[in-house]
Order: structure tokens, then sequence, then C-alpha cells
């Protein structure tokens, strides 16, 4: 280890997550110098792809879908909507930043079940298949539509501030933003990061924890935000192709290179219900999923030992 360098610890809140950069530095004015670069930029992008602010660049693209217009975005938005119709291949439509419209029928905190009929008109304006994606040019020939960057930007907000850390001198840290995690490296005595998985069913417990030196970790469950209604459970994660709840997976994680790829591949795992597991081996992601009965599964299931 080395002896000049000290672990220090910056909470904050983005993204509507509970956040934190832990890293090793000489000095705490050095730690605190590279964390609040990384954290301005985490709060960049919250403004800029936000759906709650009027002023985002997300809802400036939003009043033109809704008109069926079209627009130009910069060379950054172009990287997520490539990356956005990337994942919509690799999943058969299932992950589609379209469906986000779906909010205006689901609304959990009520705690009852939307409308059927309201649902089903919801659908007829989802699907990325419907837009014209010419880069940098987006175009909606069908008016009403909507995007929601939300399965997609926390993860890469993490992996640009792992690596702005990383660019400003850093080699041992972790970034967490509400639990989609970077590592930058072992800690300083070379000993791996110990990262939680969270159980999907019992608040404040871990299914296992993984020790970890280097990667990313993300996960994608039905227990963020739900509502139970005559026993059943109905999760946040919707099929944009039926408009419901997926029913199979209660939880994902996947571990991978980039924070962005794990994400992206717990939640279509997620989307594809009993085939999940199977699309993540094939993949060949490292991950672990446990499912409604209680079941638990996935390369990472069996052991704490050191996975990367």
């Amino acid at each position: 280890m080395n002896s000049d360098e000290k672990y220090f610890r910056f909470p904050f809140k983005a993204m509507g997550s509970p956040c934190e950069i832990q890293l090793f530095a000489e000095t705490f004015a050095e730690a605190k110098r590279i964390s609040d670069l990384a954290i301005t930029d985490v709060r960049r992008l919250e403004a800029r792809y936000s759906r709650y602010r009027s002023d985002s660049l997300l809802s400036a693209i939003n009043r033109v879908a809704a008109e069926g217009g079209r627009i130009t975005v910069d060379e950054e938005t172009a990287g997520l909507l490539n990356y956005a119709a990337t994942c919509y291949e690799q999943s058969d439509g299932l992950f589609d930043i379209t469906s986000g419209i779906l909010r205006r029928a689901w609304r959990f905190e009520q705690g009852s079940l939307p409308d059927d009929t309201q649902v089903r008109g919801l659908l007829e304006r989802i699907g990325w298949h419907k837009l014209r994606w010419e880069p940098p040019v987006l175009e909606f020939p069908v008016p009403g539509m909507e995007l929601d960057f939300g399965g997609i930007v926390k993860e890469y907000a993490v992996d640009r501030a792992a690596a702005l850390c990383r660019s400003a001198g850093v080699r041992h840290g972790v970034i967490n933003l509400g639990g989609d995690i970077k590592l930058i490296g072992a800690r300083a005595d070379g000993h791996p990061w110990r990262v939680g998985i969270s159980h999907p069913r019992k608040k404040g417990s871990m299914i296992r924890t993984l020790a970890l030196r280097d990667g990313a970790v993300a996960s994608s469950g039905d227990y963020e935000r739900c509502i139970v209604v005559e026993g059943v459970r109905f999760g946040h994660v919707l099929n944009p192709k039926t408009g419901w709840p997926v029913r199979h997976l209660a939880a994902v994680s996947v571990v991978g290179d980039f924070c962005v790829v794990a994400g992206s591949a717990s939640t279509i795992a997620m989307l594809k219900e009993k085939d999940g597991p199977a699309w993540l081996e094939a993949m060949g992601l490292p991950h672990l999923w446990v499912d409604v009965d209680g079941n638990v599964g996935g390369p990472l299931a069996a052991s704490t030992e050191d996975s990367k």
C-alpha cells in the first residue's frame, strides 16, 4: 500500500438517489478537488437528461416528439441514442427508450392498477422502430411519442465519473450512484472492494457480497418501485410490448467492464423473463438472478470469492 494515500468518502445526492465517491489520495484537498470534478459532471448529465426539468435537453426533445417534429442533437446525445438503438436490437425490442410514456398509466404511488384501455392507448405511441434516427437528426413521424434515458444515463454518468477520476490520477476508488457502481482498481492495499447485492425481498439485507478489484456492477429489480394488489407484486420494469410489468425475475445483478453495459444487460434480462438468465450466459456476462419464487442462480450466486 502507498502509505501516503488515505481513504476519503464524499456522499451526495443526484438523479433521485443517494450517491457517493470513495477514493484514496494523498490529501483531503486533492481528494475533494477530484471528487468535485466527478460530481459536477454527474450534475451536468442530470441537468441535460432529466425528465423532471423543463429546461433539460430531454424535455426539449420531447416537446419536438409531441409535435411529430425533428431535431438535430449533439455528439454526446447521439452516442446515447446509438447505444439505445443497440440495446433495442440486442433485446428484440424489449429495451425501448420510448416506453417511459407508460408512466402516465402506471402511478405506483397510488397503489392501484391502471386502466387497461389507457395502457393499450399508450402502446400505440411506443416503439423505437417508429422513429427515424439518422445521426445527428432524430425525427418523430408519429406525434405524441416521448423518450426517457432513465435506463442509460445514470450508468453512463458512473462510467464518466470513474474516467474523470482516473484521468485526474486516482488509482483506487469507487463511484456509486444509487447502487450503480464502477471500481477504479483495487483498494490501496491491494485487497478487493466488497460490493453487496441487495436481497429483493428483505430490505436492508444482502443476498451476496462480491469481492471485486475492477469493473462495474449494476442491478435491476421489481423492489425499488412496486405495488402489491391482492397479494400480487407489480414492479416498475414494464414490457413495452404489453405495457405491463414483468413477472418472472425479482432481481438481476450483472458485472461488466462498464456500468452502462451492466445496467442495460440487467434490465434486458428482467424484460426477457424466463429467457433472461440464458441470454446473460450467451452474452458472457457474470451475473446473479433471483426469481419471484426466491430461487437464486447465475455464476455469481455460488461464491463470495474474488469475482474479478
